[in-house]
């Protein structure tokens, strides 16, 4: 079986679906299927074409055995719809240019959203190859864009609600990161087909790391935030409940990444004046993952939406396979999966910083506690979303396509 992925978003860029896509990339290929990907020149997030990249219209290379093919795009450090709607459409069109000379045809492509535009790409690859096609959401789009009023003009989401449904209706099987995203496709859609294709976490680390790493430790206790820093991720609310706990010298918060609202949260830090917060740069992954091995507690906010009860967000997956317990600002299924059942750490009300700063206090003053939701969150995400039985279970779906 052939397959072909088509994302933007791959390696070495760090982020949820450049790691979730490489590795089922990988886990694809080891169960015999012949794997090419089709993604941008690495930019983001900082909308930077990486060195040994610039000035290029396509390239290729192999990473972790795969056949990455890349197409450029436009990127601009300017902020706003447009430059973002030009970066997306740039490299849709690229896609299908490169695409059409330089992979041969597939039993299945793999189109992954956002952006939604890449369906264009896929539909139209689709129908020149005669394949399958499987549309994966990662995030609702443009139903997010309007929520979080990043997209306010009606026209612009009356034609992007009709390109999302002509992308759905056009595709043989449609997966979602999580049910809250299937349901809503369903409501706009009856009757598609679709398949749960969670995020996860590979075991291969996780299982050889040190037991009980969720330890005491002798020089404070430490709260870590590390990934996009965007709209939808509300990390204000970290920033105000570490001026409220600036009194316990030993509490410390750490911001990784990059971001649209990085600007704002620094200035944000430096209007109140805090101590115990830090912004670090986006990182490699190895150095992410040490960053998650050392920490107290991870932090999971985001904005208080109820489009947001749908989500799941990938970045809790790793800090659970540490044995770290979460904080968890999210209501809805990621409540439900992780608080209610897996029992992993402890919810606080998005966006109320007083919350999350009595949740954090509960876990510093309790270190047992602390140990327990570690080891319970542990057991929990590698017994339920390892990716090799994901991968598994998926290649099973996309085998029965054809």
């Amino acid at each position: 079986m052939k397959i072909f992925i088509l994302t933007q978003y791959y390696l070495p860029e760090t982020g949820a679906p450049q790691n979730r896509l490489s590795s089922l990339a990988e886990h694809l290929q080891s169960f015999g299927a012949a794997v090419d990907v089709m993604t941008a020149l690495p930019n983001y997030p900082k909308q930077e074409i990486y060195p040994g990249y610039q000035r290029k219209s396509y390239s290729f290379e192999k990473i972790n055995g795969i056949n990455v093919h890349r197409s450029n795009l436009f990127v601009s450090k300017k902020k706003g719809f447009y430059y973002r709607l030009a970066n997306y459409i740039s490299f849709t069109l690229n896609a299908w240019r490169n695409a059409r000379k330089k992979i041969l045809p597939p039993d299945i492509i793999l189109c992954e959203s956002p952006p939604l535009f890449l369906g264009i790409t896929a539909i139209f690859l689709k129908r020149k190859w005669k394949c399958r096609l499987v549309f994966n959401v990662s995030d609702l789009w443009p139903e997010s864009a309007e929520k979080m009023g990043i997209i306010k003009n009606k026209w612009i989401l009356q034609r992007s609600y009709k390109l999302a449904q002509w992308i759905y209706k056009n595709s043989d099987l449609i997966s979602g990161q999580t049910q809250g995203i299937l349901e809503a496709i369903d409501q706009m859609i009856p009757g598609k087909k679709l398949y749960w294709f969670p995020n996860g976490v590979d075991d291969i680390f996780f299982l050889t790391a040190p037991k009980n790493i969720c330890k005491v430790e002798e020089n404070g206790f430490h709260l870590l935030y590390a990934g996009i820093l965007g709209h939808a991720q509300g990390l204000e609310v970290i920033l105000h409940a570490a001026r409220i706990l600036q009194d316990k010298a030993d509490i410390h918060f750490t911001i990784i990444g990059d971001g649209p609202e990085k600007e704002r949260l620094l200035h944000l830090k430096e209007t109140l004046s805090l101590q115990n917060v830090t912004f670090k740069p986006n990182m490699p992954r190895d150095f992410v993952l040490s960053e998650i091995e050392s920490c107290d507690a991870y932090i999971v906010p985001l904005r208080k939406l109820d489009l947001f009860k749908g989500a799941i967000p990938s970045k809790l997956f790793e800090p659970l396979a540490f044995g770290k317990p979460i904080l968890l600002g999210v209501d809805g299924e990621a409540r439900t999966l992780f608080i209610n059942e897996g029992k992993t750490g402890i919810y606080f009300e998005p966006e109320n910083a007083d919350a999350l700063a009595c949740a954090i206090m509960e876990l510093y003053l309790n270190p047992d506690l602390k140990r327990t939701l570690g080891n319970q969150g542990k057991t929990y995400v590698l017994n339920n979303f390892e990716r090799s039985k994901i991968a598994e279970k998926f290649y099973l779906q996309l085998q029965a396509l054809i």
